[in-house]
């Protein structure tokens, strides 16, 4: 057998970040369980640092635009916030998947706003996508029974805080993908933008009026796994988008939902309903519309 190619040894780092990815949802949550929604996260965070300093050493600031480390800082933190927020202060395990797969919509969004504000070209199909991806995160909300806008505003009044942030997450994200192509010139900060995250998460941790940490082995095995994963999946990925395919690597992200919901509901131990799994595949589906909607033919 051959050995391997740089650009198949990127592309192979690339899935695997994909992989990494998709087992954060389950993991923030059972650390959150354990150390609190904000004192959880900044350990997480402060873990991802570590690991990417490591790996990716000290970053040098002025290899950056100064707009870029301003405005990705800020929407980076923001979007890693509003998401393990999001899932800490989840009433149940399966609200927090739930909310999981909201943070799932910022590809259709990202899309979106590239067309809205990049001057994207798109099918005019892609409206199509966008529905779908929608309708599909109003599937997972109303439960069992199918289709209910009544049982969707239900579970939002039932926790506002998480579902306002698990929306705005994804709407920040979006926001981020799209900024952040125009000013990075290639560049990525992600060491410096992870190690603000915990440093912000550590300001938030005083007032937030947790009980405190409790450490156990399942919680601090659940923490080195997510601050790992978290920190290998930004370094993998890096090198999978400069030296991989980044064509399969696009079409393969879109079906990160579905990887996340079998992670999560395996670390959560929780069965997830058929209800769900379909509002699961029109997510992804409708990611991979309005993905195959810009593509050129």
């Amino acid at each position: 057998m051959p050995p391997l190619s740089a650009s198949h040894k990127a592309t192979l780092l690339g899935l695997l970040a994909i992989v990494l990815w998709s087992s954060v949802v389950g993991l923030i949550r059972s650390v959150s369980e354990g150390l609190g929604p904000v004192g959880g996260a900044a350990m997480i965070y402060s873990v991802g640092t570590l690991f990417l300093l490591v790996v990716m050493g000290i970053p040098k600031l002025r290899e950056f635009r100064r707009s870029y480390l301003i405005l990705g800082s800020l929407l980076f933190v923001l979007y890693e916030i509003c998401l393990s927020l999001s899932l800490g202060f989840a009433s149940n395990r399966t609200q927090a998947i739930e909310l999981g797969m909201i943070n799932y919509l910022w590809p259709c969004f990202t899309v979106l706003m590239a067309i809205l504000f990049n001057g994207q070209k798109a099918k005019w199909w892609v409206v199509t996508g966008l529905l779908l991806s929608l309708f599909g995160i109003g599937w997972i909300m109303s439960g069992s029974g199918g289709w209910s806008p009544a049982q969707m505003l239900a579970n939002v009044r039932s926790n506002p805080l998480s579902y306002g942030l698990a929306f705005s997450g994804a709407v920040i994200w979006a926001i981020y993908c799209n900024v952040t192509k125009r000013i990075a010139q290639g560049k990525n900060a992600v060491v410096l933008f992870i190690s603000l995250t915990a440093l912000a998460l550590w300001l938030i941790y005083p007032f937030s009026n947790e009980s405190g940490m409790h450490f156990s082995l399942p919680v601090v095995v659940a923490l080195l796994c997510v601050g790992t994963a978290m920190g290998a999946g930004y370094a993998a990925w890096n090198v999978g988008i400069l030296h991989g395919n980044m064509t399969l690597l696009a079409t393969v992200s879109y079906f990160t939902p579905v990887l996340s919901s079998v992670f999560a509901a395996v670390v959560l131990s929780t069965a997830l309903t058929l209800n769900f799994w379909q509002g699961v595949v029109m997510v992804t589906l409708g990611s991979l519309i309005c993905w195959r909607a810009t593509r050129a033919d």
